[in-house]
């Protein structure tokens, strides 16, 4: 590849920074630009693009002056789920004509009407679009399931369950706490990376995404650890949030049942959860087929420490994202951007903008997840099984993106 891509990151927090950390093992491209809500947050995110040698990036004032600068080829949406729709509109009418390519984070909208409307913006734009979902490069589940199929499935037929799940004890700003900024609790915020790691762990390699069709949605939410007073308390301190008067859901689970061409069925279940204490984040895999299975955890690694109660230390997150402790046995993660893919996500963004073509996850798949995303939310809330596809989800907006998530609900029956 003779050209490099100028990439422009609108975002400069955690995600953000995330992205530009990764980009020290990403080819063929330099981060040129950040913006952000506060030129703070822009100059330092550019100063680490700077700091890693991953490009001579700039802070820009705004979305518009960073697409327009001549350095900046394709842009990666980072920033908060409220803003990026408004975002979307901006590199639209800047970019047109420009761009090579625009890449979002997960996920695409806090509805289905958002969502929509993200792709569209994206078709109008006309260039290649990419939805960043990391889960899917993620080593054990990129190389997981190429062993399976060439493997286990050529010999014994295809795999039939998959499971994945994502837990930590909770995010790092306050607006991912906030359910009418957010879409939501911990479903919208992180089930999106577990059904969709799941389901993608399903489908035969080689053929599109509707092989395999939804059938049935079922799922349940709770708020577990977050409703108790001492809890409630701590997040209005931290966060500035009040789970006594507008909380969200810190634990869903969900099962979807797929058909396959062939019409057998097919299932994964998800799980994520804000209330999970350990050692830090934790990402599980697993896959099950007629003669094999499949597990994977992020926190089984080939590094541990242990640091007795006498080693004192300021608490931090250089072991492990979402760090819990810095005495005892402690897993290390060595290199986290790689461990969750991405590392191999970008890389291949970069790939496919460069030579014009659709990544492999692009905003048509960022809409089917928000539609599932949104249909474990409508049936958590009416405690029912639904088939697909019901009806009302492209004006469904979750009681906990309204303000009106009750955390006594998960206690009520049929």
């Amino acid at each position: 590849m003779g050209k490099r891509l100028g990439v422009g990151i609108v975002g400069g927090g955690f995600v953000g920074r995330f992205h530009i950390q990764s980009w020290v093992g990403v080819r063929h491209a330099d981060i040129r630009g950040v913006t952000s809500r506060t030129m703070e947050s822009a100059n330092s995110a550019a100063a680490l693009a700077r700091e890693l040698g991953v490009g001579d990036a700039k802070a820009f004032t705004s979305v518009t002056e960073m697409v327009k600068d001549p350095d900046i080829d394709a842009v990666w949406i980072c920033a908060p789920n409220h803003v990026r729709l408004q975002i979307m509109e901006e590199i639209v009418r800047a970019g047109r004509g420009k761009l090579l390519g625009v890449a979002c984070e997960k996920p695409l909208g806090r509805n289905v009407a958002e969502a929509r409307r993200m792709l569209a913006l994206a078709e109008e734009l006309g260039v290649p679009h990419g939805y960043l979902e990391n889960q899917l490069f993620m080593p054990p589940v990129a190389k997981g399931k190429e062993i399976l199929w060439r493997r286990g499935a050529a010999s014994a037929g295809r795999p039939y369950l998959a499971r994945s799940a994502e837990e930590h004890s909770g995010p790092h700003s306050p607006w991912f706490w906030d359910g009418v900024q957010q879409g939501g609790g911990v479903l919208n915020d992180m089930m999106c990376h577990s059904l969709e790691a799941a389901r993608y762990m399903l489908q035969e390699p080689g053929t599109p995404r509707s092989s395999m069709t939804p059938k049935t949605v079922s799922c349940d939410i709770a708020t577990l650890k977050w409703a108790r007073d001492e809890y409630i308390a701590k997040l209005k301190a931290t966060m500035g949030v009040d789970y006594a008067v507008a909380p969200t859901e810190d634990f869903a689970r969900a099962t979807v049942t797929y058909e396959d061409a062939a019409g057998l069925p097919l299932i994964t279940e998800a799980t994520t959860s804000w209330s999970y204490v350990g050692p830090g984040l934790r990402l599980t895999i697993e896959a099950m087929g007629p003669e094999y299975s499949l597990q994977g955890n992020s926190l089984n690694n080939h590094l541990q420490l242990f640091f007795s109660r006498e080693v004192r230390g300021e608490t931090g997150e250089d072991l492990i994202e979402k760090q819990e402790a810095e005495q005892g046995l402690v897993p290390v993660v060595t290199d986290e951007q790689a461990e969750y893919g991405y590392t191999d996500e970008n890389r291949h963004m970069v790939n496919c903008f460069l030579k014009g073509e659709m990544p492999q996850e692009t905003f048509e798949d960022g809409l089917e997840v928000t539609k599932l995303l949104m249909a474990c939310y409508m049936s958590a809330e009416r405690g029912e099984r639904l088939a697909w596809e019901p009806e009302g989800l492209e004006d469904f907006i979750p009681a906990a993106a309204r303000g009106a998530w009750d955390p006594r609900d998960a206690l009520k029956g049929r």
